[in-house]
């Protein structure tokens, strides 16, 4: 996988993460950790979180394999362009968006068993139920999520489908295993300095998405298509072949 979509992945995740604390944080505070000792609590909180990272990682393998059906039919270049122009319009112009696309109200159902279950788990004081809970909260609607499945839409292979969403939800661990284990660490106002952060890097990600797909030539960043290119050796023999 290529190491400027492993450090999309991670910087989404992390800054993502200061958005999850108001989307996520309030389930992560309500798991019954406060009367365990340390161990417990670690081992719970890493295994809550772990849980939502295979969520993400299941993800990652479905649309990993749509993003292989492009390679395969030639079109995976413009995918990358047109996610990294939809991470970047979604940001310059939400309202293109808004209400348009509302996943809350069309899965409301679903949703709502959703939260059901996992009140019953809240119940549950065992690591298991703790690791269920992680798993289901990974299927929440949040708009952070689409963002990185457009990602993983883009990176072209199953594997590397995978590998991106499994870092991002790597990437949101450390703050949510912090406030289910010490609470609100953060001030609510040095989280909403942070949150203004994460619009620029999103369109941060966009741009080399889009950079991506053009094939400049950009090490790192914009690498050729290797099937436009001609091998050396392959030019040689045709050179050679041109003087016969």
């Amino acid at each position: 996988m290529e190491i400027n979509l492993i450090i999309a992945a991670l910087s989404l995740g992390l800054a993502g993460s200061f958005h999850c604390v108001g989307m996520c944080g309030p389930i992560a505070l309500a798991i019954p950790l406060n009367n365990s000792n340390w161990i417990t609590r670690i081992s719970g909180s890493l295994l809550y979180n772990l849980g939502r990272a295979f969520t993400y990682l299941v993800m990652g393998a479905v649309f990993g394999l749509l993003s292989t059906g492009f390679v395969m039919a030639g079109f995976q270049k413009w995918v990358s362009i047109i996610m990294g122009s939809i991470m970047v319009l979604s940001v310059l112009f939400p309202s293109l968006y808004k209400n348009r696309f509302n996943f809350e109200k069309s899965t409301f159902s679903f949703i709502g068993r959703l939260k059901f279950k996992m009140g019953d788990l809240l119940k549950k004081r065992s690591l298991f139920s703790l690791l269920l809970i992680g798993i289901l909260n990974g299927f929440l609607p949040c708009g952070l999520v689409y963002i990185a499945l457009a990602g993983a839409l883009a990176t072209g292979s199953i594997i590397s489908g995978v590998i991106f969403m499994f870092l991002f939800g790597i990437g949101t661990l450390p703050m949510l295993f912090f406030i289910s284990i010490l609470g609100n660490v953060i001030s609510l106002q040095l989280r909403k300095r942070i949150t203004k952060a994460i619009p620029v890097i999103i369109v941060m990600i966009g741009i080399l998405f889009i950079l991506r797909g053009l094939g400049l030539g950009i090490p790192y960043i914009s690498p050729l298509d290797k099937k436009l290119q001609i091998p050396e050796k392959t030019e040689m023999k045709m050179d050679h072949c041109c003087t016969h």
